[in-house]
């Protein structure tokens, strides 16, 4: 019978991995930047969201479940917060959120990647999965952007530079 050997070999460092989410961020606020302003709030296909309501979405996860992430206190999901009723409005949530997941990555140091975790009270998994789900859950959501920006016309930014 042959024997399953678990390896432990990091493929990212921490810091690599925070550079990685902080270039999707980037991107992201790319395609937010791309939006006339009333499409942002009003455009939509097939039933799908406004793109203000999915970024509404990505703030309501991102940092507030790092928070959670680092102090262990359990935060609340809300995507119907008021962000404002500018683009520019959003837009600045989304750079106060980037500076506080710079902040609260620095003292992530002890987190054990691997521990259990449930994300906002509801979602169990590990640490490392609840920050890949927050990092492709963006992803996902920007894809969405990039058709409808591609829809009006507009050509999104290139995905490759993040």
């Amino acid at each position: 019978m042959k024997k399953t050997v678990e390896y432990r070999h990091q493929v990212l460092s921490p810091k690599q991995l925070l550079e990685s989410w902080q270039g999707h961020r980037n991107l992201t606020r790319r395609v937010i930047e791309a939006f006339p302003e009333h499409a942002f709030f009003e455009f939509s296909i097939g039933g799908m969201r406004p793109f203000a309501e999915m970024v509404k979405e990505l703030l309501a996860i991102a940092e507030p479940g790092l928070r959670e992430i680092v102090t262990g206190k359990t935060e609340v999901f809300d995507e119907h917060r008021d962000f404002g009723s500018t683009k520019a409005r959003f837009l600045q949530f989304w750079d106060e959120a980037t500076e506080k997941i710079n902040g609260l990555w620095e003292k992530m140091e002890a987190v054990d990647f691997q521990k259990e975790f449930t994300s906002f009270g509801q979602f169990p998994g590990t640490v490392q999965s609840a920050l890949f789900y927050f990092i492709e859950n963006e992803i996902h959501h920007r894809g969405q952007g990039y058709v409808y920006l591609r829809s009006l016309g507009i050509a999104p930014p290139l995905f490759y530079e993040r």
